[in-house]
C-alpha cells in the first residue's frame, strides 16, 4: 500500500504532499483567497498525474536499459494530456514522447523497451489507460545531436484490468519476442 499526505498551507496558498520519504515534498497549487493576486504556487494536480505517468515509464525504461547494459546518455519524457472541456475534465488522451540520447541503440530495440514499460510495468499508465487512450513516440538522439525524428510506437493496450494484463503473454498484447538484433 502507498500513502501520500496532502496538507493545505493556507499562508502560502498551496498544498504540500509528503510520501514515504518524509524529507521530500511536492508543492501543489491550491485555490487562492479572495482578492489575492499571486500566481500558481506549484504543479496542478492534473500536471502531477502526467508527471507521475512520465516518471513511472522513464523509471522502467532506465531499469530495462541498464539490464541490457546500454550506454544511455540521456532520457527525457514529454507527456501531453488532452482533457474533456467540461468538469471533471477527465483525460481522454495521454501522449508520451521519449527522447533518448544514445549512440549504441537501435530504434526497434528502444521502441520495444518503451512498449514493455507502458503495456506491462508502469502502474500509473495502466491505471490511466482505463480512462484515456495512451499513445507513445520515440526519438533517438546521437551524442553529436543528430536525431531520428519522432517515430510512433504501436502499443495495442488491451482493455483489461492491470492484474489480468500482468498475466497475459506479451505476444497476445502485440509485443513480439525480441528479434536477433534486440538480444
Amino acid at each position: 500500500m502507498r500513502t501520500v499526505t496532502v496538507t493545505w498551507d493556507k499562508g502560502e496558498e498551496r498544498f504540500v504532499a509528503l510520501g514515504t520519504h518524509p524529507d521530500r515534498s511536492i508543492v501543489i497549487n491550491a485555490p487562492h483567497g479572495p482578492g489575492t493576486m499571486t500566481g500558481p504556487t506549484g504543479f496542478s494536480a492534473t500536471e502531477l498525474l502526467l508527471a507521475g505517468a512520465g516518471a513511472c515509464a522513464a523509471w522502467d525504461v532506465v531499469e530495462i536499459l541498464r539490464k541490457r547494459r546500454a550506454h544511455v546518455m540521456g532520457l527525457e519524457v514529454t507527456v501531453e494530456g488532452h482533457q474533456e472541456p467540461d468538469p471533471p475534465w477527465t483525460y481522454l488522451r495521454v501522449a508520451l514522447h521519449f527522447r533518448v540520447t544514445c549512440d549504441d541503440m537501435r530504434l526497434p530495440v528502444i521502441a520495444r523497451v518503451i512498449r514493455l514499460s507502458i503495456v506491462r510495468y508502469c502502474s500509473v499508465i495502466t491505471t490511466v489507460a482505463a480512462a484515456a487512450a495512451i499513445e507513445a513516440t520515440v526519438e533517438l538522439v546521437s551524442a553529436d545531436g543528430g536525431t531520428t525524428g519522432r517515430h510512433p510506437i504501436e502499443l495495442a493496450i488491451p482493455a483489461v484490468p492491470a492484474p489480468v494484463l500482468a498475466q497475459l503473454d506479451l505476444r497476445e498484447v502485440g509485443v513480439p519476442e525480441p528479434t536477433a538484433d534486440e538480444s
